[in-house]
């Protein structure tokens, strides 16, 4: 072999040896470090102290929250004068009608004066007892007609006054069934009050809702008009219809002119009951071993933690045992992770 030809070889030689040598150099930087861990983004929340139940709707009808229903307590007499209409704004001793009682005046009169004759003659025998005069019995005879003359004129005097159909209480006239010339008697009341115009919503409640209401709860109703109040829960029925399996429910309501007795209205019930510690539903993994959630720890690792699970409302559900509120958790219990993994937690809000 020529030198010339040497020559070639070793260059091609080396060179082949070079481009070998950078291959192995490239595919080196394309591998990761031993030991490298590849982070996997999760979203994940915490566990909160809060309220289970309510987020349910329920509907009913617009009462007073209390009625007064008002009438004449005498009979046979005629209706002389009527005060007040319907929606009339009443205060508590205000007259409502006038009964007609031109011949109780006149018994009055007659009456009076036969009171003060028998009284005068009671006054004639004061001192005469045991004088002989008179007997003991005419002597008590006179008393006690003198007694029973003003007791007759008592009645009829208490009897004048109640003529005047007054309010009870103060509020406003939801109805008015009784007309100038009706005669007085019968069960029927002839004015019914609103008391202070308050009116409520009786909510009609399914028997599983029920147990989520509390006294004092907020609710939202939407009125006939559409307008939304805000009320809070007056009364929880204790009573469960057999048929319908519905419970009542009354709602305290603000003093609107738009809410009138007799018209519908829907509510959506709030969260009530005490805090508990919670979880979305969503966070929690059950497998043969039961439940549990995975958390994440201050070195973004995840660990899975067994709980155990009380009650359930609204999405979330309360940890017996368990993390405590503030801690981290996969919001998805699908997510593919693992036992301390790595991780690039995503904080997000839990649906309310």
């Amino acid at each position: 072999m020529t030198t010339r030809s040497l020559m070639i070889a070793t260059a091609l030689v080396s060179a082949a040896f070079g481009l070998t040598a950078c291959g192995k150099k490239e595919d080196a930087a394309e591998k990761p470090a031993a030991g490298a861990e590849q982070a996997r983004t999760v979203s994940v929340t915490r566990v909160e102290s809060r309220a289970l139940g309510g987020g349910f709707k329920a509907s009913g009808q617009l009462i007073p929250r209390e009625e007064a229903a008002v009438g004449s307590e005498l009979s046979g007499y005629r209706v002389g004068r009527v005060f007040v209409e319907e929606g009339a704004w009443v205060r508590a001793g205000q007259p409502l009608a006038q009964l007609d009682n031109t011949l109780l005046r006149a018994q009055i009169a007659q009456q009076a004066a036969v009171t003060a004759q028998a009284e005068a003659e009671a006054k004639r025998v004061t001192g005469l007892d045991g004088q002989g005069i008179l007997s003991q019995e005419q002597i008590e005879s006179r008393r006690y007609t003198a007694k029973a003359q003003g007791a007759a004129l008592a009645e009829l005097q208490t009897r004048d006054r109640r003529m005047t159909v007054t309010a009870p209480v103060g509020g406003r006239v939801l109805e008015r069934t009784v007309r100038p010339g009706d005669v007085a008697g019968g069960s029927t009341p002839w004015f019914r009050i609103a008391r202070d115009g308050l009116v409520e919503l009786n909510a009609e409640v399914n028997e599983a809702d029920l147990s989520n209401v509390r006294v004092g709860q907020s609710v939202q109703v939407t009125a006939p008009g559409g307008a939304t109040v805000s009320g809070n829960v007056r009364i929880v029925s204790p009573l469960i219809n057999a048929e319908t399996r519905l419970g009542r429910v009354r709602v305290q309501l603000p003093l609107r002119e738009d809410l009138r007795a007799g018209g519908m209205a829907s509510a959506v019930f709030g969260s009530s009951g005490q805090a508990v510690t919670a979880v979305p539903e969503s966070a929690i993994r059950y497998d043969a071993e039961g439940a549990s959630v995975v958390t994440i720890d201050d070195q973004n690792r995840a660990r899975q933690v067994k709980i155990k699970t009380g009650q359930r409302g609204g999405g979330w559900v309360q940890l017996v045992q368990g993390p405590q509120p503030g801690a981290r958790i996969v919001l998805n219990a699908a997510a593919f992770t693992l036992d301390g993994d790595k991780v690039k937690p995503i904080e997000q809000q839990a649906a309310r």
